[in-house]
């Protein structure tokens, strides 16, 4: 065996768990040296491993709360959808609907249209699921969650909407809506997930972006071309909420051919608040 006192510094070799470190890597104390020497520095918090047990420590948490949830569906939306608006009632009807089809409604536990929806489902006596993220400009989770986390981290929040989730129902939003429905996309398109259609709700918002993917880069062959075409608005009404008024809930659907058959069970839920083409018709 080689005597490692004996040679140059530049030379020597130390191995710290499975990673092997040489010359000026090689760290001058050891790992029980540095557990036992305690200074009462509290530095250790903020290193990358420790952040490695805490990313952990979130997926256990998100796992653990979900696993039993049952059929849900992740709706989404702007935190900033003002409580008068229509776009707040669109929540509030669809967190009814898909909570009566017999799904859980999952949101991001913020306010605004995650909040609408959420108080849909619980006034339908559905189970109403918050996901929080801290952010340094957000206070929590909304009132009507029942089973909330929040996390720390965006990734591990994103696993948990797509792997608990049946769909995602997208009302309109900003940048954090965007996130999450080019995520889903990316993971459809590229076969990580293999039955998630996702819905948009309002032709009015969403049209541009929906035409762009088709038309501009569709049309250059940079993403497949399994955009389909908006559906036509129609008006429903909304149950126990006598002052609001009866609202368009017009839709478009972004969904591989491939996934057409396997989204008919989802869309059912929510099919008596959007107009959708037909699942067979899309076929042809």
């Amino acid at each position: 065996m080689t005597d490692q006192g004996k040679q140059p510094a530049s030379d020597r070799w130390y191995h710290k768990g499975p990673v092997l470190m040489r010359g000026r890597q090689v760290p001058k104390s050891t790992t029980d040296q540095r557990l036992l020497d305690d200074r009462g520095h509290a530095d250790w918090l903020h290193t990358d491993p420790w952040r490695v047990l805490r990313i952990q420590a979130e997926f256990v948490e998100g796992f653990g709360a979900l696993a039993e949830l049952g059929p849900a569906v992740s709706i989404f939306g702007s935190a900033r959808t003002p409580v008068d608006s229509p776009r707040y009632a669109q929540g509030i009807e669809l967190g009814r609907l898909v909570a009566e089809a017999g799904y859980a409604v999952i949101t991001g536990g913020g306010p605004g249209a995650m909040e609408a929806a959420n108080r849909g489902a619980r006034e339908a006596g559905g189970t109403s699921v918050g996901l929080g993220i801290e952010l340094p400009f957000e206070a929590g989770l909304n009132p009507y969650c029942d089973l909330g986390i929040n996390f720390r981290y965006f990734f591990a929040r994103k696993t948990m909407f797509v792997k608990y989730s049946e769909g995602f129902v997208v009302l309109p939003g900003g940048f954090g809506t965007l996130d999450e429905v080019f995520e889903a996309v990316t993971l459809a398109q590229t076969g990580k997930v293999t039955s998630f259609p996702i819905v948009l709700v309002g032709t009015d918002y969403w049209r541009g972006l929906v035409e762009w993917l088709r038309d501009a880069a569709a049309k250059i062959l940079l993403i497949s071309a399994w955009v389909t075409p908006m559906a036509p608005p129609r008006r429903i009404s909304l149950r126990n909420s006598a002052p609001l008024p009866s609202v368009p809930i017009p839709t478009a659907i972004l969904l591989p051919a491939a996934f057409r058959a396997c989204a008919g069970r989802f869309l059912a839920g929510i099919k008596s608040a959007i107009t959708l083409r037909s699942i067979r018709n899309q076929k042809r």
